[in-house]
């Protein structure tokens, strides 16, 4: 039961997520990310017990959600979740560098979450520079 209203919540999250970034200003909701961060991150540590079941969670809605969501979306949701519970996460948004840029094949702009120091929803093996970090 507890699975059902953890993947209810993703879904519920993924949702609003996708609904702000196609419709209203960034500037609007990114108060609800955290502080902008500066320097390194978070040292690396042991994953709190509710980590999992939340990357779970997240991985069913949307396995079960009947619309495809870009990196931001995604990563603002799980960032959210995480956040709720008290676990301290980064969400980085990045840029390719240009010569990268424009191949028609990936997007120049990627956003990811990190727990701990670990990347743990939108690893890329692009070399994407960060552009902003919020926690």
């Amino acid at each position: 039961m507890r699975h059902r209203l953890r993947v209810a919540e993703a879904a519920s999250a993924l949702l609003t997520a996708r609904l702000l970034v196609a419709a209203v200003p960034f500037g609007s909701w990114r108060r609800s990310l955290g502080r902008v961060l500066v320097g390194a991150g978070p040292e690396a540590g042991t994953d709190p017990p509710a980590l999992k079941p939340l990357l779970d969670a997240h991985g069913r809605a949307l396995e079960r959600l009947p619309w495809e969501f870009k990196c931001l979306p995604r990563a603002v949701a799980l960032h959210w979740m995480l956040r709720r519970r008290g676990i301290a996460s980064v969400l980085s948004i990045g840029a390719l560098p240009r010569h990268g840029r424009g191949r028609g094949t990936i997007d120049d702009l990627h956003a990811w979450v990190t727990v701990n120091g670990v990347v743990r929803h939108g690893d890329s093996e692009e070399g994407y520079a960060v552009l902003a970090r919020l926690g």
